[in-house]
C-alpha cells in the first residue's frame, strides 16, 4: 500500500473504532478522489447527505444506495488492495 491508502485506511478504522472525528480530520487535509470518497462516506454516515453529495461528486463516484457498512467495506477494500 502506499503511504495515502495507508492514511485512508487509517481513517475508515477509526471510524469502525467509534472516532468518526479522527476519520473526518484525517480526510479532511488529504487530497484526491480516494480521500473524496471516504469524505463523502463518512458524511453520509453523519447524516449530511448535501455535503456527502458534494464529495461523492469530487470522487466520482455515484452516491452510495446500499448500506454503510457495504460502502465501508467496498472503500475499504479498495486501498487495502483486498478487491470488493
Amino acid at each position: 500500500m502506499d503511504e495515502n491508502s495507508i492514511r485512508l485506511v487509517e481513517a475508515l478504522d477509526a471510524d469502525r473504532n467509534g472516532e468518526w472525528d479522527r476519520a473526518h480530520a484525517i480526510v479532511q487535509d488529504m487530497d484526491g478522489t480516494g480521500a473524496a470518497w471516504v469524505h463523502a462516506y463518512l458524511h453520509r454516515k453523519e447524516g449530511d447527505l448535501a455535503n456527502a453529495g458534494y464529495w461523492y461528486r469530487r470522487a466520482g463516484k455515484a452516491p452510495a444506495s446500499g448500506s454503510l457498512e457495504s460502502e465501508w467495506i467496498a472503500i475499504r477494500a479498495s486501498f487495502a488492495g483486498e478487491g470488493a
